[in-house]
């Protein structure tokens, strides 16, 4: 180990000795007329007042789950210019990030494509400090991408140790970072790349019979998980559709405006959306298994909810969206705001029925069955439906005020 990366590590540990602060002991009451936005910012921030122990973490580490709710509170900071969401931003990437740009926790050799999300916070600081430092780390993450194992047809894996598979989740962690890097440091071709990623979930993740794309893929067709015929999983988990709206949306901001790439990933983006309202619940959500609303235990799941949200509404911001489907968007907030937000005595607002986790294969062997996806826990305020709340009541804010002037 380097010098500089043993020196690291111990700050670390000094940050994980002397950090630690239980939520009890720092309950604020907030004013319950705070835009949406800001309320579930500073109630996250009251559950952790470090940035580092978002996800229930016990020590700092570089990991997508606080990427998503960070970007959220970057882009609280961008509306509002209130400090305290910057300080709270830079405070978790200066923990994990040295001087010489190297990244606590992150090893490249793994190629895990959940790694490259919380990337974009350095385009972010960067840009708010023009330290080097943030680009450095940002290069770092570009190098996995050249270096990253891929499909035949040039798909990334999910992760090296995930042989030959694709999951919808990866896309939304590896392709925003890639088209802005591209769209800040490199030239327009390379965006073909990116394009190349969703071709592949196009071609290869579609279900006829529902129109929608399944969780996984793996072209080996090896996987217990996938079907010998097509390598595909077997079910729609609604977290791993908003996973992929979330990806075309945030990569379509970076595609030059008249391009044919951004016609035709805007194209496929509302082929999504129309899919998915044939499966939308009357309050507006959607179930953790998408395809089978009436099975047993299945539930309106509020990550995928939220996610597909913000994902409409950005569309629909953006000018990206066919006009009719913003209804669904709207529908869906309100839904999320109707039926699995609460509030506590200090008005900190929770969102609740949040799957933990889930994903294919791996060790316990997670078997892709309507099961497996309705066994995983389910908690309140996990980072996976918190980021997105924030993201789309952003936008939902934006759009009250567009609508009241």
């Amino acid at each position: 180990m380097s010098f500089s990366k043993l020196k690291q590590a111990c700050v670390l540990s000094i940050v994980f000795m002397f950090s630690t602060q239980s939520y009890a002991s720092n309950k604020q009451v907030l004013d319950n007329l705070l835009p949406m936005s800001e309320r579930m910012a500073q109630s996250e921030m009251q559950r952790n007042p470090k940035a580092w122990s978002i996800d229930w973490r016990d020590y700092p580490r570089w990991t997508y789950t606080h990427g998503l709710v960070l970007l959220s509170m970057a882009k609280l900071y961008e509306k509002t210019a209130k400090a305290e969401y910057f300080e709270y931003i830079q405070n978790y990437v200066d923990t994990l990030i040295n001087e010489q740009g190297d990244i606590a926790t992150y090893d490249i050799h793994k190629y895990n494509i959940d790694m490259i999300n919380p990337g974009k916070l350095l385009f972010f600081m960067y840009q708010q400090t023009g330290q080097a430092k943030y680009k450095i780390a940002a290069d770092t993450l570009r190098q996995q991408l050249r270096d990253h194992p891929r499909t035949t047809e040039g798909g990334f894996w999910h992760k090296q140790r995930y042989t030959s598979q694709m999951w919808l989740d990866g896309l939304y962690m590896g392709a925003p970072f890639y088209a802005q890097y591209i769209h800040l440091y490199e030239q327009p071709k390379v965006y073909d790349d990116v394009i190349l990623q969703f071709e592949q979930i196009e071609k290869h993740l579609y279900r006829k019979d529902t129109g929608l794309p399944v969780h996984g893929w793996d072209e080996s067709k090896t996987q217990r998980w996938a079907d010998k015929k097509t390598g595909q999983s077997k079910h729609h988990w609604s977290r791993a559709v908003g996973w992929y709206a979330m990806a075309m949306v945030d990569v379509l901001e970076f595609l030059p405006q008249q391009s044919s790439q951004r016609k035709w990933l805007a194209s496929r983006f509302n082929n999504l959306v129309a899919q998915m309202a044939k499966f939308q619940h009357p309050t507006g959500l959607w179930y953790q298994v998408v395809e089978l609303p009436n099975a047993k235990d299945n539930y309106l799941e509020a990550s995928g909810s939220i996610m597909l949200t913000y994902a409409i509404l950005k569309a629909h911001k953006m000018h990206d969206l066919t006009k009719d489907l913003l209804p669904i968007g709207l529908k869906a907030y309100q839904g999320v705001i109707d039926q699995l937000i609460s509030t506590n005595e200090f008005n900190h607002i929770s969102i609740n029925q949040v799957c933990a986790v889930a994903g294919l294969g791996g060790n316990p062997y997670r078997d892709g069955s309507y099961e497996y996806y309705i066994s995983e826990p389910v908690r309140a305020d996990d980072p996976k439906a918190v980021g997105p709340f924030i993201l789309a009541s952003l936008l939902i804010e934006e759009r009250q005020q567009i609508l009241k002037d």
